[in-house]
């Protein structure tokens, strides 16, 4: 045990190692008898019934589940039988292990040549433990944790996963499919509410080839879980583990301390030994919020990169620190610009007086002060602009500036006071105040074949992907969606009468994209005209491994993006406009500008899919979501990792980042929402609630209040400021009732895993929520697929 520089202590509990016994070679056939024989004897098996250092004890470990009813000795086929799947551990394939052993005419030099090919403490395990020790290992594991204090059980909990996986791997690689079934089908459902994914997936690995060749099974084998406990904690569990002491669950009788307990807990020492680390923290276990015995575990070896020196970080907390200070504050704006529309206010408050009395208020937005602590980019930090500004960009930040005056405050924190109020007018304003106007749009007739929705910046228009390879596009006001004619020339066009006359004839309040050749999994309105005006490109992303631009004047696609090897999940736009950013399933984020068909930057380091990518609001950071159970942020103009963010027990699906720029959330498969703290890296809270999984995030422009969609057909609202923690049952909360019922798909929630800070859940009918959005003036739009 040695101790860290942050006041953890990192251990193994780790035996003596035990000296394998040499294999004589021999010839001819006596010789092999007489070896086999030698060998058996040195490993504590005697073929010999009537031995009298033959213990009864030692009888049961030697004899399989099949032959104990009939037989005192060792048989050779069993052993071999039983052995060979762990003579082909290191092996290319099992086919070539077979076919030589089939080769071998004696039977006892067949047993020779497989325990030489089986390293000494596995050969051990072969000889000594059968399926039965697993799984009562497994449950006096489970016993003992269940029964431990309740100031314990959350930081024991997590050992149990790791375990699991470990046995069940092991089962499968012993060829004993029967018991590994048995076992998953016995202990998975108790952790399936933190693990399903990973659960489901290891689930289908069913033939020692299957753990051979998949990745997330070599990942467990090659790496050691890193799992955070207390030094009281730690004690205790090596107590258990030793002497099967330290607590158990009632009725538990002498389970722990019988022959059958000795050898579980031998197996469960064994992963211990093999494939755990802890990390053993000094701090008192009553002080440490329970969300925390699981941020940084897991496989997190391979999850952190090196710094830009080359030095490598055995977690995300040393990394983090040693990239420095990030700045956080808002981009600077041109001087021009700004000039520019403090002059067009000036105007319209000289001919309106409702402007001229808001006038003083509107300056100062114009130039808004950055968040105390955070420190601002320079221009040289950002990504290159256009020298010059444009009449959109007057008009975007002078409604920028109006929205801001007419945006509605959101506070979460009168929700509970609110309740407190009861019934009046002082109920109805702190209910106004704390919860956002929500508008819920459902597309009917699409079954599961809408994979995605966004809604422009001026809530004109959405847009849809769908699997069958198009997108879909509707007018929200209701007006006519027109391109230009075919036969459109510029010169022709003199004034904005005749540019009108070049546009269709006709037209309806919805059309069709279509020049995709996969599904398409994202789409996303540029926002150059912010809310002063409508877009006027839309980016698809799709399985066609291709991103294209359309042209919203036109119609039509007018470029086509390719350079990812897989498909693209997701394509999100820079606040600027100007460059996009994506996300593949060949394990890279790519940089692109829409004046470049080929990407200008890309970010590699993830271990999985990168499922999702967010642009930071000064667009100097780039954050991405992946399917190795992390998120990174990244500096745009270098390319480099700034931060890792480990926590999530699942596929990290869905990412937001505050609008002050103080925080990033993120959400997946594991149905919780970590608040992360952009200059730490650290987790601020866990926020749980959600039954299944959670499709999108958005912060109300305030930064103060999340709300959530997800498959389980909700919209949930959560405050941002409240320190969370485990949720009360005082009916305070709103639990998604609606008439004194559940929605489907919430019936089994009674064990209230919803945490403090969850606000209020809006349900409906049948309808998973894929986007949430927030306008500039805090209205929240939301969408989804009716599911019939």
């Amino acid at each position: 045990m040695s101790a860290s520089p942050e006041g953890t202590e990192h251990s193994d509990i780790t035996p003596p190692p035990e000296e394998p016994a040499p294999v004589p070679q021999s010839t001819s056939r006596s010789d092999s008898d007489a070896a086999a024989n030698d060998i058996i004897s040195n490993r504590g098996f005697n073929q010999d019934s009537n031995s009298p250092d033959k213990s009864d004890t030692e009888l049961r470990r030697t004899t399989r589940s099949t032959t104990r009813a009939q037989a005192n000795h060792v048989q050779s086929q069993d052993v071999i039988k039983a052995a060979a799947p762990f003579a082909t551990k290191n092996t290319a394939a099992d086919t070539s292990t077979v076919q030589a052993l089939q080769a071998i005419p004696s039977t006892a030099q067949k047993l020779s040549t497989l325990l030489t090919s089986v390293a000494g403490q596995g050969a051990e395990d072969i000889l000594s433990l059968d399926p039965s020790d697993r799984l009562e290992g497994f449950k006096d594991l489970e016993s003992w944790v269940d029964g431990s204090l309740d100031m314990y059980r959350p930081e024991f909990r997590p050992i149990l996963f790791p375990i699991f996986c470990h046995f069940y791997l092991d089962l499968v690689q012993l060829g004993l499919q029967e018991s590994a079934t048995k076992f998953f089908k016995t202990f998975s459902p108790s952790l399936k509410a933190v693990h399903n994914p990973t659960l489901y997936h290891l689930g289908t690995l069913l033939l020692p080839a299957h753990v051979q060749t998949d990745l997330l099974a070599q990942r467990f084998r090659n790496e050691k879980y890193v799992l955070r406990m207390s030094r009281s904690g730690f004690s205790l569990l090596i107590g258990w583990l030793t002497e099967g002491v330290g607590g158990e669950s009632v009725g538990a009788g002498d389970g722990f301390t019988g022959e059958r307990g000795k050898r579980g807990r031998a197996s469960v020492m064994q992963v211990v030994n093999n494939h755990l680390r802890f990390d053993v923290t000094t701090s008192n276990v009553t002080m440490v919020p329970t969300s925390t015995w699981e941020e940084s575990t897991g496989l997190i070896s391979s999850l952190i990169p090196n710094d830009d020196s080359g030095q490598s970080h055995q977690e995300s907390k040393s990394f983090n620190a040693a990239q420095g200070p990030l700045k956080l504050g808002p981009a600077p704006l041109d001087e021009g610009l700004q000039q520019e529309t403090e002059r067009v206010l000036r105007e319209e408050a000289m001919s309106d007086p409702m402007a001229n009395a808001t006038l003083s208020a509107d300056l100062q937005y114009v130039r808004p002060t950055p968040a105390p602590g955070l420190v601002e980019p320079t221009a040289a930090d950002l990504l290159p602009a256009p020298p010059t500004f444009k009449t959109v960009d007057v008009r975007r930040e002078v409604e920028r500036v109006r929205d801001t005056r007419k945006r509605i405050r959101l506070d979460p924190s009168l929700h509970q006071e609110r309740d407190l109020l009861g019934f009046g007018p002082q109920a109805n304003m702190a209910r106004a105040r704390s919860l956002p106007s929500i508008v819920a749009y459902t597309l009917h007739d699409t079954g599961d074949t809408a994979s995605c929705l966004s809604f422009s910046q001026d809530s004109t228009l959405l847009a849809t992907g769908l699997t069958e390879s198009y997108i879909r596009l509707w007018n929200l006001k209701g007006e006519k969606l027109k391109g230009y004619r075919s036969d459109f020339q510029e010169s022709a066009v003199k004034d904005s009468a005749g540019l009108r006359k070049l546009k269709e004839r006709g037209g309806s309040t919805t059309r069709k994209l279509i020049g995709h050749s996969g599904p398409v999994y994202s789409v996303a309105f540029d926002p150059i005209g912010g809310t002063a005006s409508a877009p006027r490109h839309l980016l698809s992303a799709s399985a066609d491994h291709t991103v294209r631009l359309w042209s919203l004047d036109t119609m039509t696609n007018v470029v086509a993006y390719r350079g990812h090897q897989d498909p693209v999940w997701d394509v999100q736009w820079s606040p600027m406009g100007i460059y996009f950013a994506t996300a593949s399933r060949d394990r890279t984020a790519r940089l692109w500008s829409t004046d470049r068909i080929y990407a200008l930057r890309m970010y590699a380091g993830h271990l999985s899919d990168v499922e999702a990518v967010r642009f930071h609001p000064n667009s100097l950071y780039l954050a991405t979501a992946s399917s190795d159970w992390t998120c990174r942020l990244w500096d745009t103009q270098k390319g480099s990792c700034v931060r890792v963010f480990v926590g999530h027990q699942g596929v990290v699906s869905t990412l937001a980042f505050s609008p002050d720029g103080k925080y990033l959330a993120s959400a997946g498969d594991d149905l919780a929402i970590n608040l992360w703290d952009l200059g730490s890296g650290k987790r601020i809270k866990k926020m749980t609630g959600h039954t299944s999984t959670i499709h999108s995030l958005a912060f109300s422009a305030e930064s103060s209040l999340l709300v959530s969609g997800g498959a389980d057909w909700t919209v949930r609202c959560w405050d941002v400021k409240s320190p969370g923690g485990k949720g009360s049952k005082n009916g305070l909360q709103n639990d998604g009732r609606v008439n004194g019922a559940l929605p489907i798909g919430n019936e089994n929630d009674n064990d209230n895993n919803e945490t403090s800070d969850l606000v209020t859940t809006y349900p409906t009918k049948r309808t998973p929520i894929i986007n949430v959005q927030f306008t500039a003036r805090n209205l929240c739009m939301v969408g989804g697929p009716y599911i019939s």
